[in-house]
């Protein structure tokens, strides 16, 4: 009796089960550790161009005459407990706890939101009393370094509603994990670079 042909695929080495499924790791992470460094040079700049220029009054107001102590401590405090609650928001969703991690997330939403306010009623008062960015040097490269920061922030927060959004929509997923994961790197970015912004630029000349 004669042997009938195979006529399915072919199982072992030969055959189309011999090539494994290969999982390529995201690129995200290292793609955002660039962006992240290219950030750091941007800020790096303006630091040195606020170094320079810091001292050119054109005889207008100097810091001492613009900047508000108090009013400072607390746009700092709104930045630096958003990235509190932000770090609380994560280990909420490492847990398996979607409704409390969006709830911290909205409270870091919030803080950001305050943060930015301030800074929009700072530059209005600014711009109010005649210390715009025209007036002298210092004030150009102040506003434009704390205008930076604070654009960075307000994509910070957009970034973050978008992304309540999807944690609503499709749950904690791998995905939305890494997302989360990566929207806190950038959060907390932000805070190293407003402490620096926070000594260099208002406590070291209130002093």
């Amino acid at each position: 009796m004669l042997d009938t042909p195979v006529t399915g695929p072919v199982k072992g080495p030969e055959g189309p089960d011999s090539h494994p499924d290969h999982h390529h790791e995201s690129p995200t992470p290292i793609g955002f550790w660039i962006y992240l460094m290219s950030d750091c040079i941007i800020f790096g700049v303006l630091f040195a161009t606020y170094a320079v220029l810091g001292y050119n009054y054109a005889g207008g107001p100097a810091p001492k005459d613009l900047f508000e102590a108090d009013f400072v401590l607390i746009e700092t405090a709104l930045l630096l407990f958003s990235s509190i609650t932000f770090g609380v928001a994560m280990l909420q969703a490492e847990a398996h706890r979607l409704d409390n991690a969006l709830k911290w997330l909205v409270v870091t939403g919030l803080l950001g939101l305050g943060f930015i306010g301030m800074e929009i009623y700072e530059f209005h008062h600014l711009i109010h009393i005649g210390a715009g960015p025209d007036r002298s040097a210092f004030l150009s490269a102040f506003f434009v370094l704390v205008g930076t920061h604070g654009l960075h922030v307000t994509c910070g927060i957009i970034w973050l509603v978008t992304l309540m959004v999807q944690l609503r929509m499709h749950g904690l997923t791998s995905a939305n994990m890494q997302r989360l994961s990566t929207l806190s790197m950038f959060w907390h970015f932000l805070d190293l670079i407003w402490i620096g912004v926070f000594s260099f630029v208002y406590l070291v000349r209130l002093i």
